[in-house]
């Protein structure tokens, strides 16, 4: 009977843990920028050379579509995505003719051959099949028609449809600047940047809008709590842009656009795109202003010619093996502009590797970090860039986006996005004027979880970071936690051995396998993640002598105190036990399963990220007897047991 009762008990759980944990869902991540041949245009849409994609032309009654050429794959209730594109609607001569607007959307087809030519933004065949739960249609309008049938608010309106033109929620088209609230006028024919991102883990939906080439504003224009996305999409979808019109209008246009699922949709470069509007507008000239226009522009080419010569002498030139790696490269007279000329006032960090600078591009605004580093070897210097190269490729809201690189002779300048809240480090004991709160403390770290999760399992390959530690772990403007410095990280296949030639990473922080055997996997990843939660939980530094116990590290201490079942001893004394005691002790015991031992029994950063949420409760294995328990139990041995995982409890 004990035998039948443990193998039924076996078949239980392996059964529970197939149906319960999720398959990683795969990326879709591009960018049509200069290239449009991933597109797929039907109707009236048409690229246009050194333009972008014209949905709608001169035509009345006309309708257009471009799409991504490949479905996206929608798994279950685990659909995320982030967009950003620039749009012109460019109206006539007389502004009263102006047409309808575009909307972007999420469709179950790629072409539009039922909907009706010139009305419903092409994405309808009559007004009758619109709100029903077989369209499978989400869409953003920007709608410069007011329809009454619609209940459209005005004539200039951004709308989130579902199914239906009659938006779910809609705003006057407009952004903000601070706290202060713009109009933005969408048939002005200049060129607009939106971004819509969904989170299917929040239920949360931003769209925002503001001129292209600006900041994009903190505040978006349309917020929606509580959708889910996944019950009105089918298992496949296509997603791009619709438009129509029945009216003359000049063209609706898409000039550049980026997308990801899961992650930030890559930045787009707007400062090259085309005016339309100034294009459109010029008029001939008298013979006299041509002859003396053109003689001005010979003369201002040859000077700027003279000058591109001078300054080529003066930098290093782009070599063949560099191009095939990451486009995108500063000029180091940009980032010199950007940080004021590498001033100490600018610096914001400072380590073994270089100094970080604060600045800002000229080209558009965004506030960037410029890490400076020196390498000895010409050799080092492709294979460094070959790296940074792969990991630029990397888009995840929880980690550190960067920008691109700039060689100088040695020197070597990585540029990422500024994180205005510093690190978890500094927040945590460098702030003596206040203390990070639980709630924010936690919701970082499933952030940081979140990023890792993507790194070991949500990427192409497999990326082992290798440094996991409070000061690399960096904060935006709303305290969310981004895992950063990707200096010591290696990519591999997902079939590769994980062989390093030295041992890289913190003290306190790096995993025992990894010092004896210089070996750096995803458990080690996991072990440094472990040591993490309960340098937050504790408020201690991981190597940091007590004066209680000034012979005993961290771990030991916490191993100690769960020894003796007072591992809630344990919690930070300056919150002042303002937090969940439920979350408190899941975080002790989760960061004491992460820095097991023995690397095959820490749980993979999958059930690490279900338990933080409360998906996942811990159940236990005897390593010594090989033979499962019969309930979930109370006491967790580090040095004992192995631990698995179930969704029967924690809800």
């Amino acid at each position: 009977m004990v035998r039948g009762s443990t193998s039924l008990t076996l078949s239980l759980f392996f059964f529970l843990l197939l149906h319960w944990c999720p398959t990683v869902q795969a990326q879709t991540n591009f960018i049509a920028q200069t290239n449009f041949s991933s597109i797929h245009l039907s109707g009236n849409a048409t690229v246009i050379p050194d333009v972008g994609i014209r949905l709608t032309d001169l035509a009345e009654h006309v309708k257009g579509r471009a799409v991504y050429s490949q479905p996206l794959r929608i798994k279950d209730e685990t659909f995320s995505f982030s967009t950003t594109f620039v749009f012109c609607i460019l109206p006539p001569s007389d502004i009263s003719l102006a047409g309808d607007g575009l909307a972007f959307i999420i469709a179950p087809h790629p072409s539009q051959n039922t909907a009706l030519d010139g009305l419903y933004l092409g994405l309808f065949d009559n007004f009758t099949s619109m709100g029903h739960s077989y369209n499978h249609l989400f869409a953003v309008e920007f709608d410069i028609v007011q329809n009454d049938e619609f209940n459209d608010i005005n004539s200039n309106h951004v709308g989130v449809d579902l199914n239906s033109l009659i938006s779910q929620k809609s705003q006057s088209a407009g952004y903000w600047i601070g706290n202060q609230s713009l109009g933005l006028d969408l048939k002005s024919g200049h060129n607009i940047q939106a971004w819509i991102e969904y989170d299917h883990v929040s239920k949360e939906l931003n769209v925002t809008v503001a001129p292209a080439g600006s900041l994009r504003p903190e505040i978006p224009l349309i917020s929606m709590k509580n959708l889910t996305l996944s019950d009105i999409l089918e298992e496949e979808m296509y997603v791009g842009f619709s438009a129509a019109t029945g009216l003359t209008i000049e063209g609706n246009y898409i000039l550049t656009w980026s997308f990801s699922t899961n992650g930030t949709a890559p930045a787009l470069n707007t400062s090259m795109l085309p005016c339309l509007l100034q294009s459109k507008s010029k008029s001939p000239k008298l013979p006299l202003i041509a002859g003396f226009t053109t003689g001005m522009v010979v003369f201002l080419l040859l000077a700027v010619a003279v000058m591109w010569f001078k300054r080529k002498k003066s930098r290093d030139p782009v070599e063949e093996w560099e191009v095939e790696y990451w486009p995108h490269r500063f000029s180091y007279r940009d980032l010199a502009t950007a940080t004021k000329g590498f001033r100490e006032e600018q610096v914001i960090g400072c380590g073994g590797f270089g100094k970080v600078y604060k600045g800002v591009l000229c080209s558009n605004g965004l506030e960037v970090a410029v890490k400076c580093l020196l390498r000895e070897s010409s050799e080092g210097v492709k294979e460094f860039i070959a790296e940074i190269s792969s990991l630029g490729r990397l888009q995840h809201r929880n980690l550190v986006q960067i920008r691109g690189y700039c060689r100088r002779g040695k020197q070597l300048f990585i540029v990422y996005d500024f994180m205005p809240n510093g690190s978890l480090e500094k927040l945590m004991f460098g702030n003596p004027g206040g203390v990070l709160r639980w709630a924010q403390r936690y919701r970082i770290l499933w952030d940081v979880a979140a990023g890792l999760l993507y790194l070991h399992q949500g990427w192409e390959q497999r990326v082992v970071h290798r440094d996991i530690k409070s000061s690399n772990v960096l904060l935006d403007s709303q305290l969310r936690g981004k895992l950063g410095d990707f200096g010591l990280a290696r990519l591999y296949r997902h079939d590769d051995n994980y062989l390093s030639t030295c041992v890289m990473g913190t003290p306190g922080y790096i995993a025992p396998e990894v010092g004896h055997r210089g070996r750096a996997t995803p458990e080690s990843d996991v072990f440094s993640f472990g040591v993490l939660m309960l340098e937050v939980a504790c408020g201690r530094r991981p190597v940091t002598p007590f004066p209680d116990a000034p012979q005993i590290g961290l771990l030991d201490w916490l191993r100690e105190l769960h020894t003796n079942n007072k591992v809630m001893d344990a919690a930070d004394p300056k919150l002042n036990g303002e937090y969940l005691e439920l979350e408190m002790e899941r975080m002790l015991r989760l960061g004491l399963l992460c820095c097991n031992p023995r690397p095959e029994a820490r749980p993979p950063m999958r059930q690490v990220v279900q338990i933080l949420e409360g998906e996942a409760s811990f159940i236990s294995l005897s390593v010594e007897k090989g033979k499962p328990s019969s309930s979930i139990q109370s006491s967790y041995k580090c040095s004992t047991d192995t631990y698995y995982f179930s969704s029967l409890e924690g809800r």
